[in-house]
């Protein structure tokens, strides 16, 4: 059942204090899955490719996707280019198959054709090093229990989940504070309108959303800031010096840096069809730092997509783009996201069971945030 809980903001200047409803609706997130979840089933291959036999153990929760995947980080054979021959009769099917449904056997022998990667690729766009975040396409799981379920419970992400937190090394930029809740911030047309700085259009800073920096000031006293991006390291990194968030003058501090590579792909249906795209599971992150979880994390992103994992610790903000346009000059999102932050952190304890979705309702009601305790 939904619940409204009254408080009372100060604000700034004045004696009074506001009133203000916020309402904590029924988490969508699904549970934990059992200890005893059914074991992961494995299939072991042998294929030839170039003259040359590779051993291949793929788990028959994964899909044809990780297959390719798998492949391509074996032998440079990019998916596109990939011809796989007697795995399956006929055509190999489409992408989000799942591989238990091909109805392989271990010790399965296939041959793979096709010329690998070199650095001959001409058109910069394509390079690895650029963002790849160009997709219009976005999911919302938030108000599909069914939906997140499903995600929580399938066996490939729980095990992609493992594999990424096992893999992953966290390079901690700023000590982390004890007491203070976290903020998983996204960079790419969520902060940044992306476009104008890598071409070259306009100046890091006109590229920056307005109140970037007072943003991050505001909500600092009460969280510790992650960057997560849906770049590679190479490109975040100048990024943020450019846009003065690491080694600026500013009275914050970034904790700690993701990139591309702590993402994986995951398979969302959209008006009926199945696509694939990648997601920022906090699990990993929470993997690593055992005092953030569902009660104190916020995800604030332009794509809802990647809340897909944890719908209810997601925050979704409307896309900075045409920076360079009176209207994106005006643009005042991020003091809304401030207030609704700063309030939550004042006034909640435990933030499972808040859904964001409603976010811009309560920000309205506010007025500035209180000053930092």
């Amino acid at each position: 059942m939904a619940q409204t809980n009254g408080t009372s903001v100060p604000v700034a200047g004045s004696s009074t204090r506001t009133e203000v409803t916020t309402v904590a609706v029924d988490k969508v997130d699904a549970p934990t899955p059992p200890v005893n979840a059914e074991r992961e089933q494995w299939v072991h291959m042998i294929y030839t490719w170039s003259g040359k036999t590779f051993k291949l153990d793929i788990a028959e929760s994964d899909r044809v996707f990780d297959l390719k995947a798998a492949l391509h980080e074996q032998t440079n054979v990019p998916p596109e280019r990939q011809k796989i021959l007697g795995l399956v009769k006929g055509k190999l099917p489409e992408d989000a198959v799942r591989i238990g449904d091909l109805k392989l056997v271990s010790g399965k022998k296939f041959t793979l054709v096709g010329t690998p990667n070199g650095d001959e690729i001409k058109d910069p766009t394509q390079l690895l090093s650029l963002p790849d975040v160009v997709n219009d396409l976005d999911v919302d799981v938030s108000t599909d229990p069914r939906a997140a379920a499903a995600y929580a419970h399938d066996q490939r992400n729980i095990r992609k989940v493992k594999e990424h937190t096992e893999k992953l090394s966290v390079n901690v930029i700023h000590p982390l504070r004890p007491g203070k809740r976290l903020l998983v911030l996204d960079i790419d047309y969520t902060i940044l309108d992306t476009k104008p700085l890598t071409s070259g259009a306009l100046p890091p800073r006109e590229c920056a959303r307005p109140r970037l920096h007072e943003f991050l000031e505001a909500i600092y006293p009460y969280y510790d800031i992650c960057i997560w991006s849906q770049t590679s390291w190479i490109w975040l990194e100048t990024k943020l010096v450019e846009l003065e968030m690491l080694g600026g003058s500013h009275n914050y501090q970034i904790s700690f840096v993701l990139d591309k590579t702590c993402m994986f792909t995951v398979f969302s249906m959209r008006e009926g069809q199945q696509y694939k795209h990648h997601v920022k599971a906090l699990q990993i992150i929470w993997n690593h730092f055992s005092q953030f979880g569902p009660h104190n994390t916020i995800h604030v992103d332009d794509l809802s997509r990647n809340f897909a994992l944890n719908p209810n610790q997601g925050l979704k903000i409307h896309a900075f783009k045409e920076a360079h346009t009176p209207q994106s000059i005006a643009d005042r999102e991020l003091d809304k996201v401030a207030r609704y932050m700063v309030h939550l952190a004042v006034n909640y304890d435990d933030f499972t069971n808040l859904n964001h979705k409603d976010w811009k309702t309560t920000a309205r009601a506010l007025l500035q945030p209180p000053p930092p305790p």
